[in-house]
C-alpha cells in the first residue's frame, strides 16, 4: 500500500469548510421539506394532515412558493455551516492525530468512531444556533407568517427575547444528535473508502464515482442515527417560548403521547432522499479540496 498523507487538521479545516457549501447547495431543499413535515401541526379529528409525505411538501412548497420556496433559510447554513464543516473536519483530524502514535498509524474503527464523536462536540457551539435560525425561518414560510425578515433579524429578535439562552436553545439535543451521528459518519466513509480502494493503492486516491458513493453512504448512516434527536430538536427549537418547560422529556413525552414511536422518524423520506446526494457532494468537495492543498502546500 501507498504511504499514507500525514493528517493536517489545518487542511481538514478548510477543505471541510469547502465541503460544506458543497453539501448546502446539494441538500437544502430536501432539509426545507424535512423540518416542514418534522414541524406541522397535528391534525385534528377529520382534518387532513397539511402535507401527506414528502413527494406532497415538496409540491405544495413549489406551488405556493416557487423553487425559491425550497432555498427558503439556506443564508444561515451557508454562513454556519461553511465555519462548521470546517471545525467538524478539523475536529475529526486532531481526534485522528490525537490518537496516533506515529503518522504512519493507521487507526482502528473504534478510533475512528471516537475521532468523529470529537468533531461533533466541535461543531455544537455553531451547529445549535444556526440549526435555530434555520428552522424557525424554513417553518415561517411555510404557516405564511412573517416574524424574521432574514437571519440577522432573526438573531437580534431571540436575543432581544431571552438573551444568548434564546439563541442557544437545543444545544443539548444538538450534542445528543451530532455526536453519536458524527461517530458513525466519519467511521463509515473511512470504512468503505479502505474497502473500495483496490489492492496496492491508497485510499487517498480512490475514483471520484468511489468518492460519491462512500459519502452518500455516511451520510445515510449519520442520519440512521441522528433522525430521533433530530426531530425532538426541531420541535423544541421551532415551540413558542414555555410550552416545554423541562426540555427535550416534554417534547418526547407529548411526541410519544400523541402519535407514538414512528413521530421520532418523522421526515424520514426527505432526510434520506438528501442525505446521499447532499453527503457525496461534501467528501468530494472536501477530497477536491484537500488535493488541491496537498499539491499547493505539501509540507503543511
Amino acid at each position: 500500500m501507498s504511504k499514507q498523507q500525514a493528517i493536517s487538521p489545518g487542511k481538514n479545516f478548510f477543505a471541510g469548510g469547502f465541503g460544506g457549501v458543497c453539501l448546502v447547495f446539494a441538500g437544502h431543499p430536501l432539509d426545507t421539506i424535512k423540518v416542514r413535515i418534522q414541524t406541522m401541526p397535528v391534525p385534528g379529528p377529520g382534518e387532513s394532515p397539511l402535507y401527506r409525505g414528502t413527494f406532497d411538501c415538496f409540491k405544495q412548497t413549489l406551488a405556493k412558493e416557487g423553487f425559491k420556496g425550497l432555498y427558503k433559510g439556506m443564508a444561515a447554513p451557508i454562513i454556519g455551516v461553511t465555519p462548521m464543516f470546517a471545525v467538524c473536519f478539523f475536529g475529526f483530524g486532531l481526534g485522528k492525530k490525537l490518537q496516533q502514535k506515529t503518522p504512519d498509524d493507521v487507526l482502528t474503527y473504534p478510533q475512528l468512531f471516537a475521532a468523529g464523536m470529537l468533531s461533533g462536540v466541535f461543531t455544537t457551539a455553531i451547529m445549535a444556533p444556526g440549526e435555530r435560525i434555520k428552522c424557525l425561518l424554513q417553518i415561517q414560510a411555510a404557516k405564511g407568517e412573517v416574524k424574521y425578515a432574514g437571519p440577522m433579524d432573526c438573531v437580534k429578535q431571540l436575543y432581544k427575547e431571552n438573551g444568548i439562552r434564546g439563541i442557544y436553545r437545543g444545544t443539548a439535543l444538538t450534542l445528543m444528535r451530532d455526536v453519536p451521528a458524527s461517530g458513525m459518519y466519519f467511521m463509515t466513509y473511512e470504512w468503505l473508502k479502505r474497502l473500495l480502494t483496490p489492492e496496492g493503492k491508497s485510499p487517498n486516491e480512490l475514483s471520484v464515482p468511489s468518492v460519491l458513493f462512500a459519502g452518500g453512504m455516511a451520510g445515510i448512516f449519520n442520519w440512521a442515527v441522528a433522525i430521533p434527536p433530530d426531530v425532538l430538536k426541531s420541535r423544541y427549537q421551532t415551540a413558542p417560548e414555555g410550552m416545554y418547560p423541562n426540555g427535550f422529556r416534554d417534547v418526547l413525552r407529548e411526541l410519544l403521547r400523541e402519535e407514538g414511536v414512528a413521530s421520532l422518524y418523522k421526515g424520514f423520506t426527505a432526510v434520506m432522499l438528501r442525505a446521499f446526494p447532499a453527503n457525496a457532494a461534501c467528501f468530494l468537495g472536501f477530497e477536491m479540496a484537500m488535493k488541491f492543498l496537498n499539491w499547493a502546500a505539501p509540507s503543511l
